[in-house]
């Protein structure tokens, strides 16, 4: 597996560098999705409104989207990739283009993670999350995938009372390490979420989750992963998802520039999320495309390279409408950034006290559809 540099992501500008990097850089939009929305799923208060769909027929969706743009496929391992069809999976690729950009370790679903995977108090069970974990890890090295995303998706909790936190944040960290070490040079992408399935996760949020990168990576032991350690890259990235960032209420620019700030950023997954409330996992722009613009102008700052995973549940659309609507809102967005005015953006910025107000009024006018019908833009005191 031949680790993607983000180191340059951590890289400080003057703010005449930044105008520079604004006007010269431009997000690659190269779009991921993930196969397990290709098939209608049931929820606690309805059953699936479609029949299932095999992993061949879903590939074959994916495939038929790649002309619009999807460049990446994500899946889990063992229920959607496994060793009895990863010819299946290594044939959809070479046929269509579509990288495997991840294999994820399903660790929260069956009845023997009740308790929680990695972090779990129960041995056996924790040994069972590990071997999961490092068989995951061997299948994106076959694959040659860019990371694996983790995410402590069943390690929480309910009933707060009595809870030994640091135990159990100490159990997640040393077994996630334990698997890096017995397969070398695998980064993971870590994938934050404050809540649901359980009351309250392990490692919820993005400062919590740029704390779980650097407390894994001071438990690694293998050589080789040492060696990457000290070359300045990061093994224990982030998959930060919009909707979970919004259920936890961060701030999605500022959110983002944090894993930025630290070279961390691998992937993220984007979709649209009320501010709290359950993972509704929308098609992108639906709810708060403001807070889209401001997270890509962040992504744009810091010259994020990585995929867009498209991580949305369409139960009431086809997931090809979804999919093509998901990459058109990002696409829309994306060329809205691009044409602003980044020098005066900057300036105001740097410059509150003399541009008071400036960049609300810039941006209503960016985003109005006949700009001209508004009063002229107001003039920056340069």
């Amino acid at each position: 597996m031949a680790l993607t540099d983000l180191r340059t992501q951590a890289i400080r500008r003057s703010p005449d560098e930044m105008v520079e990097h604004l006007n010269r850089f431009e997000l690659d939009l190269k779009f991921s999705a993930g196969i397990w929305y290709m098939s209608p799923s049931a929820s606690r208060f309805h059953d699936k409104y479609k029949p299932d769909i095999d992993i061949e027929a879903r590939l074959e969706i994916a495939a038929k989207l790649a002309d619009y743009g999807l460049a990446g496929i994500e899946a889990h391992y063992p229920n959607e990739i496994n060793d009895d069809n990863i010819d299946l999976w290594k044939s959809f690729s070479a046929s269509t283009g579509v990288r495997i950009v991840t294999v994820v370790p399903l660790l929260f679903y069956e009845p023997v993670f009740e308790f929680g995977s990695l972090s779990s108090p129960i041995e056996q069970v924790r040994d069972t999350a590990i071997r999961r974990a490092i068989e995951t890890f061997q299948i994106n090295q076959e694959l040659d995938t860019e990371f694996a995303v983790v995410w402590t998706g069943i390690d929480g909790y309910e009933n707060p009372f009595g809870m030994d936190m640091t135990a159990a944040r100490d159990r997640f960290a040393l077994g996630l390490a334990a698997a890096m070490d017995a397969v070398p040079g695998v980064r993971t992408a870590f994938e934050p979420k404050p809540y649901e399935p359980r009351g309250r996760h392990l490692y919820g949020t993005t400062p919590e989750g740029l704390l779980l990168g650097m407390k894994v990576e001071s438990l690694l032991r293998n050589k080789r992963n040492l060696d990457i350690l000290d070359e300045g890259h990061a093994l224990v990235a982030m998959n930060p998802e919009i909707g979970h960032m919004l259920m936890a209420y961060e701030d999605l620019p500022y959110a983002f520039s944090q894993v930025l700030e630290y070279g961390r950023l691998a992937h993220t997954h984007v979709n649209s999320q009320p501010l709290g409330n359950y993972d509704q996992d929308l098609n992108v722009g639906v709810v708060s495309p403001e807070q889209m613009e401001a997270a890509l102008y962040a992504m744009k700052m810091h010259g994020y390279r990585g995929f867009f995973g498209i991580d949305i549940n369409p139960e009431r659309m086809p997931v090809e409408i979804a999919v093509k609507n998901s990459m058109d809102a990002i696409r829309a967005a994306n060329d809205r950034i691009n044409n602003l005015d980044h020098e005066s953006i900057v300036w105001a910025v740097n410059n509150p006290h003399k541009a008071r107000g400036w960049i609300e009024h810039y941006m209503i006018r960016m985003r109005a559809m006949r700009p001209g019908d508004l009063p002229p833009l107001m003039k920056l005191n340069r």
